[in-house]
């Protein structure tokens, strides 16, 4: 669904990311990892389209996002980015909606089709008893939930959240990651999410996509265990992921 082809990332004389060629299919989801400044977040946006690369292609749908008009990217690709939205006087219900607006006419009003996928997205994201509170009332995990409610709102084959689970507990972190899969599997969405959570990205992703400057390594989760690639990067005692207990093994 979204293809890479020999993407390169950074600012200036700096590079991020070189060369970099890859697919991420439909019905999985991917934890994208790296040390801190090595260019997640600058790998979503990219996708996004939100900013160029300094070589290569994006493919979203098969399409170079290049040849793409905003409205058609949005319609097949949405973003969920790490800024809480707290705006005043406005419900979780009207928040969705604005999922909505690739498809609505100039004045954004929605019809009978576009009311039953918000709902569906609200109930979906598990948000359905939060519909007629106003978003500024609202807690880190709940606002995180309607976030991607919205998202689903939109109804894009690929969604991509940076950082999703910043800010909040573990156990709404898991829960959180834990939706994502079961979207990714029951809805057959393309989901990137970049993450420090470590124990959370192995046992609930199906593939890793590593950022090792300059490099982009992106395995099957289980490849990656037994790759090495982890705790070189991370130069910790990672030895393994146990999936029953859910967590990591350390020499």
């Amino acid at each position: 669904m979204i293809e890479l082809r020999n993407i390169s990332l950074g600012f200036g004389e700096r590079r991020l990311i070189t060369s970099a060629t890859t697919r991420f299919e439909c019905g999985k989801i991917t934890a994208l990892l790296g040390r801190n400044g090595t260019g997640k977040s600058t790998l979503l946006r990219t996708i996004a389209s939100l900013q160029r690369p300094l070589d290569g292609e994006v493919f979203v749908g098969g399409d170079s996002t290049a040849t793409l008009s905003s409205q058609e990217l949005s319609r097949r690709l949405s973003f969920v980015n790490t800024e809480r939205v707290d705006v005043e006087a406005l419900s979780v219900y009207e928040i969705v909606s604005i999922g909505r607006s690739p498809y609505t006419d100039w004045m954004g009003r929605l019809d009978n089709e576009d009311e039953a996928m918000v709902r569906r997205s609200i109930a979906l994201a598990g948000v359905e008893h939060l519909t007629n509170r106003y978003v500024d009332t609202l807690s880190d995990g709940e606002c995180q939930r309607v976030m991607i409610a919205r998202a689903l709102a939109q109804d894009t084959p690929a969604i991509l959240l940076d950082e999703p689970t910043s800010f909040l507990d573990l156990p709404n972190r898991y829960e959180l990651c834990r939706l994502l899969r079961e979207l990714a599997h029951n809805e057959n969405k393309c989901i990137i999410f970049s993450t420090h959570e470590l124990d959370i990205a192995l046992s609930l992703s199906d593939s890793i996509a590593l950022v090792d400057t300059p490099q982009l390594v992106h395995l099957a989760t289980d490849e990656m265990i037994h790759s090495g690639n982890i705790e070189r990067l991370f130069n910790s005692d990672f030895v393994g992921f146990d999936p029953v207990t859910r967590s990591i093994k350390l020499k």
